[in-house]
């Protein structure tokens, strides 16, 4: 008989709904039955495209032995990360605390009011490899509920209050200048892998907004030996097995040092950062490899993660029939099938095909006689070693992935998580319009605006508000800092490709509700509103892990509306800002690539560029692209229209009450450093002005 998360509308909870676990979703209700029932609450969180989890799940909580020994001692709860990560938030930290890891699923034990005494990761059903077992560790903790329930009480107090100094921190004011972006770099270049890119040692994240940050640095600096750093792991990325050399898109991440043995999950949130950090990787160097494989990765998100309505699924799962990345990897037999003799042998030479199979069993190391496809080298070097010229091989690349992704398609699929959240569609929508900016590429462009108005038409309350969560025709969740953060960044990207003045009027309106809801007077934001679900502690998320923090965004988002709109009460929250995380950036800037990336923002030179004319004309469509050829990331970009459209832009921006058209034609304004150089009416004039103002930026 299912339990109650049946009545639940996120697909991980469903995934849950008839095991013998007698679920709860997180509710009072359930909390209040702990107390009535004296019983500590067993809280399990995951998401439903994680592969442990899916594990955990089928060997203990679909097991009768375990359910019954979990319904006799708990009140058993489960959550879904992606739909509150406030709770995730709070509960993985007491993980880290206690065991000096995290991960998923989360497992933690804590009393009915809430107070954590028990964490973990991933727990077996029986005790292996000294990892104990849930059927040990069960009657264990019961028993010692009952007999030793002070001690526990104790410990969760003490561990509560641990929890709260770690959540409300504050560090010292410190200067944090210039100078600290180059010592960001050099810490970030100590952890460099110079042989396999990325940074550190398996596993391997993603992490973009650490790439973008780079990005930025070689810009300011011209340290070439940062983008070299960049465009190695765009690369190593690129060829290895994390990425989806057949249906394009990234896996979530590598569980070693080459990025060849991924976990199979693919998330929306790393599609979006990794177009992003590819685009901008194109629009600094000028090579096709990035265009390619930033429109291949636009191509997986707009075929197989878009919604009828228009905005982005959360996710596809790692499993499908039970098994890890069964729908990813080959066997030599199925390669041979699917190809026949002529492209057979060239495919599994270049994909470093193995008879005996190249992807090992994780739990057991056994060879599984499956293949993860990656390359070795980079198409243009394989073409070389054969005499071909690189269209030649990429012309047989493209004949093999069509035929192999034919022959996948009769596969079963893995799940997919059909939930809607605002804040990973905000990074979606941003990232849909830097590439329609920088390829451009006008179904970029419409796809950005389909999402970005059915957020806006759906999960935006009359008051405001965002709701976090839409599924089966239903927005829930109020909305969190990620939410108003990510949605406003990709609202000010999406003004500065369609320059609808509405999507800048929304930015600035979530941005006063953030504001109010969000704002800590000392200088940062907490994840959940003042009017929020009260919890043991109020989170605030500081650090960025494979995303960006919310307030490292909204950091770059008022620093962005500041210079977008002359009001300087942005600045000022911004310097408060950045005068609060001082601190803990000096201290581990490489967990601060996303703040270090809005601090970079801040200390400019940020040009503002306004356009004054109609956006149809022909001479202002050729700024444009003057414009988003080059890689100018310290930017703002403006279009003042004439008439009541342009009057519209002056009520949110009076600085451009006088940038107007000059006798009539398509007009550039440029200004910086709080001047304005010569306003231009000619596409080679304006690109004359950026580069001279590329060579002078401070270094």
């Amino acid at each position: 008989m299912p339990n109650r998360l049946q009545f639940e509308k996120s697909p991980y909870l469903q995934q849950h709904k008839d095991d013998p676990v007698d679920w709860w979703p997180w509710c009072e209700e359930a909390f209040e039955k702990a107390k009535a029932e004296d019983k500590p609450i067993f809280l399990s969180i995951g998401y439903a495209a994680c592969h442990w989890c899916h594990v955990m799940a089928h060997e203990s909580f679909q097991d009768e032995e375990v359910a019954r020994l979990l319904n006799d001692a708990f009140i058993n709860i489960k959550v879904d990360r992606e739909e509150r990560p406030d709770i995730d938030h709070l509960y993985m930290t007491v993980c880290q605390m206690v065991t000096g890891h995290g991960g998923w699923p989360l497992t933690i034990i804590m009393t009915p009011d809430k107070k954590p005494f028990f964490a973990a990761t991933y727990i077996p059903k029986r005790s292996r490899y000294g990892r104990p077992g849930l059927l040990e560790i069960i009657p264990r903790i019961k028993e010692a509920w009952q007999q030793h329930r002070d001690e526990i009480i104790a410990s969760a107090e003490k561990l509560t209050g641990t929890l709260q100094k770690v959540m409300s921190f504050e560090a010292p004011s410190q200067i944090i200048d210039a100078e600290w972006l180059e010592i960001a770099y050099r810490r970030l270049d100590d952890i460099f892998d110079r042989k396999h890119g990325g940074f550190g040692h398996a596993p391997k994240f993603p992490t973009p907004h650490t790439l973008l940050f780079l990005l930025r640095y070689w810009h300011r600096s011209g340290e070439a030996h940062a983008l070299q750093m960049v465009e190695h792991t765009l690369v190593q990325m690129r060829l290895g097995g994390i990425y989806d050399h057949v249906g394009f898109g990234s896996h979530r991440y590598a569980t070693d040092e080459a990025w060849r043995v991924p976990h199979f999950e693919k998330m929306l949130y790393d599609q979006a950062l990794l177009a992003m950090a590819y685009t901008e990787a194109y629009q600094a160097t000028g090579k096709p490899f990035y265009e390619r494989t930033a429109r291949e990765i636009l191509t997986y998100v707009l075929r197989d993660l878009r919604a009828p309505e228009g905005a982005f699924y959360s996710s596809e799962d790692a499993d499908s029939e039970g098994e890890e990345g069964k729908f990813y990897v080959w066997t030599v037999e199925e390669l041979r099938e699917a190809l026949g003799p002529e492209l057979a042998p060239l495919a599994i030479e270049l994909f470093n095909v193995d008879p005996e199979g190249n992807y090992e069993e994780e739990a057991t190391g056994e060879r599984t006689g499956k293949n993860i496809l990656h390359l070795s080298r980079p198409p243009e070097a394989l073409a070389r070693e054969r005499g071909w010229t690189p269209e030649e091989l990429e012309a047989k690349l493209e004949e093999i992935r069509q035929r192999l992704f034919a022959y996948r398609a009769r596969r079963v699929r893995p799940g997919r998580d059909e939930k809607i959240l605002t804040d990973w569609n905000g990074l979606m929508i941003a990232a849909l319009a830097r590439a329609a900016q920088v390829f451009d590429e006008a179904s970029y462009a419409e796809a950005a605006r389909s999402a970005a108005d059915f957020l806006l038409r759906t999960m935006h309350t009359p008051e405001g508000r965002l709701w976090h969560r839409y599924r089966e025709g239903e927005a829930g969740i109020p909305g969190m800092l990620d939410d108003y953060a990510f949605l406003t960044w990709g609202l000010l990207d999406l003004y500065e490709t369609t320059f609808e003045t509405s999507y800048l009027e929304t930015a600035l309106a979530l941005t006063e509700q953030m504001l109010a809801h969000f704002w800590d007077q000392r200088g940062a934001f907490y994840m959940t509103p003042d009017d929020g679900e009260p919890l043991i502690v109020r989170p605030r998320e500081t650090l960025d892990n494979a995303l960006p923090s919310g307030n490292a965004v909204a950091l770059m988002n008022l620093v962005r509306l500041g210079h977008m709109t002359g009001r300087t009460v942005y600045e000022e929250h911004a310097d408060a800002m950045i005068r609060f995380f001082s601190g803990p950036v000096k201290q581990q800037p490489p967990i601060f690539t996303g703040m270090l990336i809005a601090i970079d923002l801040a200390f400019g030179p940020i040009y503002e560029l306004v356009l004054a004319g109609e956006p149809d004309d022909p001479t202002l469509r050729e700024m444009l692209r003057t414009i988003h050829r080059r890689y100018l990331p310290r930017k703002v970009l403006l279009l003042r229209r004439p008439g009541a459209a342009g009057e519209r832009l002056v009520r949110l921006a009076p600085f451009v009450a006088a940038q107007v058209p000059l006798d009539g034609r398509a007009t550039a304004y440029v200004c910086h450093d709080y001047r304005c150089e010569q306003p231009v009416t000619d596409p080679e004039a304006l690109a004359r002005q950026l580069d001279a103002l590329q060579t002078t930026q401070p270094a």
